[in-house]
């Protein structure tokens, strides 16, 4: 009777697995296919508001604001606003010297949502007709404005750059850089390939500039940490496609440390669940394609998890075969072909530039990584009010990153 009870159980679990590596194998093929993008090169300039957010960033503000005032489009057309929550004045007096609107902000309890807010109502709408987000230490490539630009005066009303590591100094930055990049690919230019709308990073992203107003004017926002999820969620419910731009690169520091790892992800997956809460209030008739394929993201568990879950299975498996008795019900082999294709979606997934010698030498730190990210989902808060910054230091850009300007 035992044993029936725990064949359903493996079996259930078998079922699930193999629903999201289908899905997960499924979208990583997708996302090798090119495709076509027809956002013709335009004379004409929308006029863009460069939206900065800072927390007690003074080590990489002043580098970022420099680097987005001299951005290669004309002068005319674009600005640079940033919400400077908590730096010292020393860092300000530095950034009074570029061509920056700075507006100091000391909130109680520091968040995007509520430097972006305080930003988006200050300014004035008429001037702008796209705002564009970014973290205090991003550094935008070369011509971005221009493709930003392009995919707008296409009749696109949102999109996503491509986000990706500016620095891979110690292996858990380079694993970092890596899970980045895995996700543009199944979840960005995957989903595209496939009609549905990028899902969005929380950076390197652009609205237009009254829609963004207008969700950040939501009531409760602010006091969401998971502020870009619920940006997100928005503008599915308005029916506006975010189109993902994958030759649009915009540089973000990577952690370099366990510690800073641990909050960070622990801050993801508490951003998860407060993302599905969202989908459990939709109502009505605006159930499309995108609400159905969003969900389904959501339901998906962090990939380390996976990997911790598979190594769970490996030792069941080890189990059978040593003591020869069938714990699970499920043939090893099926077991070995789910984790194949599991294998293979992450492989496929992965720049070419990190197939390598160090890329293997990081993924030997992939079991520290695992306590780490389960002692992160262990101290978990799903109603945390307080957004949970991550430091940023580096201000210079790896090898690997210059390459690909």
């Amino acid at each position: 009777m035992i044993y029936d009870v725990i064949h359903i159980l493996f079996l259930i679990l078998f079922i699930w697995l193999s629903i999201n590596v289908a899905y997960l194998f499924i979208f990583s093929l997708a996302g090798k296919f090119s495709r076509k993008q027809n956002h013709q090169s335009r004379t004409n300039r929308k006029r863009i508001a460069v939206l900065i957010t800072s927390h007690r960033e003074d080590a990489v503000i002043v580098n970022t604001v420099k680097s987005a005032v001299e951005h290669n489009y004309p002068v005319d057309k674009f600005d640079v606003f940033l919400a400077a929550d908590h730096l010292q004045q020393t860092t300000i007096q530095a950034l009074r010297q570029l061509r920056v609107h700075i507006s100091e902000v000391n909130f109680p309890i520091g968040s995007k949502a509520r430097s972006l807010n305080f930003l988006l109502n200050k300014i004035d709408h008429n001037q702008y007709d796209i705002a564009l987000v970014l973290d205090g230490d991003n550094i935008m490539q070369t011509g971005l404005l221009d493709k930003v630009n392009d995919v707008f005066q296409n009749g696109f009303k949102a999109v996503q750059a491509h986000r990706t590591a500016k620095n891979i100094n110690t292996q858990v930055a380079k694993l970092d850089g890596i899970s980045e990049e895995i996700n543009n690919h199944l979840f960005r230019k995957a989903q595209r390939v496939f009609g549905f709308s990028s899902s969005l990073i929380g950076s390197g992203m652009a609205f237009e500039f009254d829609t963004l107003k207008n969700i950040y004017n939501k009531p409760g926002i602010l006091d969401n940490p998971a502020c870009d999820r619920e940006v997100d969620f928005e503008t599915m419910k308005r029916g506006i496609t975010i189109e993902y731009i994958e030759d649009a690169e915009v540089y973000d520091e990577k952690v370099s440390g366990k510690k800073v790892f641990e909050n960070q992800r622990r801050r993801w997956m508490e951003s998860q669940i407060i993302h599905l809460r969202l989908f459990m209030t939709q109502s009505g008739k605006n159930k499309t394609k995108d609400y159905w394929n969003k969900l389904f993201i959501n339901l998906i568990p962090p990939r380390i998890l996976f990997v911790a879950l598979f190594a769970i299975i490996c030792v069941v498996c080890i189990l059978q075969l040593v003591t020869r008795t069938d714990i699970t019900g499920i043939s090893i082999r099926w077991w070995a072909m789910v984790f194949a294709l599991y294998v293979a979606s992450m492989l496929i997934a992965i720049p070419s530039r990190f197939l390598n010698a160090s890329t293997l030498s990081a993924f030997l730190y992939l079991p520290s990584i695992i306590f780490t990210y389960l002692r992160a989902a262990f101290t978990m808060k799903s109603n945390r009010k307080e957004f949970i910054h991550t430091p940023k230091t580096f201000t210079g850009r790896s090898e690997t990153t210059k390459n690909h300007e």
